[in-house]
């Protein structure tokens, strides 16, 4: 029986690493021992920052709310404790995007969580 070497599955992945490391800068694009640890190395980064994204969106909707939440004379916790007292459950990428899409809508539900403080203050 012949022996079988392994070039045929050597050279398929090799093929998939490099066609991975495509756009890479320098010899991490075409050398296979450079390409692995690039791949290994992006895709470290690619798992770790699927679960990051989800943070920096979060606090960037934060920071949207804040801003439209201070042109109503209320700060972002203010706001949100408002919103808890008056049982509006919106999450917070909706506020969001209400605050930039429909400024009126947004001012409505300010008032909203403003009489709610203000009813909360008076029966404390």
């Amino acid at each position: 029986m012949a022996r079988v070497k392994g070039g045929a599955s050597s050279h398929a992945r090799h093929k998939k690493v490099i066609k991975q490391a495509k756009g890479y800068y320098g010899r991490r694009k075409n050398c296979f021992r450079t390409a692995v640890q690039a791949v290994e190395k992006a895709g470290q980064y690619a798992y770790r920052d699927r679960r990051v994204k989800k943070r920096t969106f979060r606090a960037l909707w934060i920071q949207r709310i804040n801003a439209a939440a201070r042109l109503h004379d209320l700060t972002y916790s203010t706001f949100m404790h408002g919103l808890k007292l008056a049982n509006i459950d919106l999450d917070r990428k909706v506020l969001s995007d209400i605050a930039i899409r429909e400024p009126e809508q947004f001012a409505a539900i300010a008032k909203t969580a403003q009489s709610a403080l203000d009813k909360a203050a008076k029966a404390a």
